[in-house]
């Protein structure tokens, strides 16, 4: 039979208590709940406008350790444009025109990175709007409720940056602006 040494019984403890001690450490999948708040705001010569949807689908690898969020991996979300809703049908139907839904029938996003701690985070990732993909970075906030993560966020743009033309209608006199507010409120929960 083997002798171990004091020095050997030493290691193999302190191995062993590092082990009970260390926190957890887990890779779970999340996936998105439903009802979640997906909102597109501009402006135009004759008033400002929003257009919102409520579905959507997505999932990532999440790292939690302990109950703090460490970091998310392969998270996407993807929503079809046509569930965009602005309460007007023409505007919706010039939106539609615009993103060549029948071309491109989903808006998506693929997170590349999220840094930060507590509430306050950046993510970076992919956004892709009518076949274009552009890299984005903001600001997002994160609150925990039991499984459950719920990320709120606002990323401003163009419509030329994803090669849309900002519409116009009546004849070209009432036109789109440039500049839009992609924002978000959404739940992942633990799977």
């Amino acid at each position: 039979m083997k002798q171990f040494n004091i020095t050997q019984i030493s290691i193999m403890a302190a191995f062993v208590f590092m082990l009970l001690i260390h926190p957890v450490i887990a890779q779970s999948k999340y996936i998105l709940t439903s009802s979640p708040t997906l909102t597109i705001q501009g402006g135009s010569t004759l008033h400002d406008w929003d257009m919102t949807s409520n579905e959507a689908k997505g999932e990532g690898m999440f790292v939690v350790e302990g109950n703090q969020l460490k970091s998310i991996q392969n998270l996407t979300v993807s929503m079809k444009a046509e569930t965009l809703k602005s309460g007007t049908r023409g505007l919706d139907n010039n939106a539609y025109k615009a993103l060549d839904t029948k071309k491109h029938p989903e808006i998506k996003f693929s997170l590349k990175e999220l840094t930060g701690s507590g509430t306050n985070y950046t993510a970076k990732g992919d956004f892709t709007i009518a076949g274009v993909t552009k890299s984005a970075s903001f600001p997002v906030k994160v609150s925990q409720s039991g499984n459950s993560f719920t990320f709120e966020g606002k990323h401003e743009t163009k419509l030329t940056a994803f090669s849309i033309d900002p519409p116009t209608a009546l004849l070209g006199t009432v036109k789109t602006a440039d500049d839009i507010t992609i924002s978000f409120k959404s739940t992942f929960q633990k799977q």
